[in-house]
């Protein structure tokens, strides 16, 4: 599915909004210790950014600025495993824990996708409890499931390092389901219900699709399928709820209703935004002269464009 911060410029969060939600505290705090399913079990609303670019310098940036998860996404995004590593590894130097969205919901992109040893995994596309149960069983090693064992030797278990890596990966590992279609609006209650599954993700761009309106995921009768969609998963009692803010959909107003997780930003929405900004301001600037000297040798009267002095 396409993403929020990949349609016009105004679908891009304003800060201000999210001064009430629960953002990630600095470094220092306790809050990178816990695992996002520890935090969830607290009641924590939990703010995210996906990655598309596979930019390990984005994703460290993204650590840094305090996010409390970043989702690396492997379904839109040009990146594979292997790209995906990278931004694991220096997501990890921030301690701000990864969830990976996979291509599509089968066991060898799971497999893989775990054996890196993210704190989340993300199945795109479930319409069923069918399909559900079996994205929870490519997480479990038999004879709870399919999953292939390596761990004596992958990052997920610190290479082998980690000698009770199968006693706490179940307990650790956040397990998402994505309902964007009609169909799994359908069966959500009943997707909210299986065993293992700890989030139901809304996918408001693909739902609107389905439904015929996908220039428009704003439209009433894509809002009111969304809100059945929440009203499923929350009175189920078992999953939480995920999603993505939109224009029409702030932060806050996700987390009125329900959420406890919402991302807002992807980072190539982002850069776009800013570098579309930025040569819109400087073409202004020619066209209109109020450039004054001090601007043109670089001296800056924003104090939040300090960082461009030596």
């Amino acid at each position: 599915m396409i993403l929020p911060n990949l349609t016009p410029l105004k679908s891009s969060p304003n800060p201000s909004d999210l001064s009430a939600i629960e953002t990630a505290a600095p470094l220092s705090s306790t809050a990178g210790t816990k695992s996002l399913k520890a935090r969830l079990r607290n009641n924590e609303i939990l703010y995210g950014i996906f990655l598309l670019s596979f930019s390990p310098t984005f994703a460290e940036i993204s650590g840094l600025a305090g996010y409390d998860f970043a989702v690396v996404d492997m379904e839109h995004g040009p990146g594979g495993i292997s790209d995906a590593l990278e931004c694991l590894r220096a997501l990890a130097t921030t301690r701000t824990p990864a969830i990976l969205r996979l291509p599509e919901s089968s066991p060898t992109w799971a497999k893989k996708a775990l054996d890196l040893g993210p704190q989340g995994i993300m199945f795109p596309m479930i319409d069923s409890p069918k399909a559900a149960k079996k994205a929870v069983s490519y997480c479990r090693f038999p004879p709870a499931g399919v999953r292939g064992s390596a761990h004596t030797v992958v990052r997920a278990s610190d290479y082998g390092i980690d000698e009770g890596y199968l006693n706490n990966y179940e307990e650790e590992l956040l397990i998402m389901c994505q309902v964007e279609s009609e169909d799994g609006v359908k069966k959500v209650e009943e997707i909210a219900a299986v065993d293992g599954v700890d989030c139901v993700q809304m996918g408001p761009l693909d739902l609107s699709a389905s439904m015929g309106y996908l220039w428009d995921p704003g439209h009433k009768k894509v809002r009111e399928m969304m809100r059945t969609a929440e009203k499923g998963v929350l009175e189920g009692g078992e999953a939480y709820l995920s999603g993505f803010a939109m224009p029409h959909d702030g932060p806050l107003v996700l987390k009125s209703r329900g959420y406890h997780m919402v991302a807002g930003a992807v980072d190539i929405g982002l850069f776009r935004s800013a570098a579309v900004e930025d040569v819109r301001r400087f073409k202004m600037s020619l066209m209109d002269g109020s450039d004054d000297d001090d601007d043109q040798r670089g001296e800056t009267k924003d104090g939040d464009e300090k960082y461009w002095s030596e």
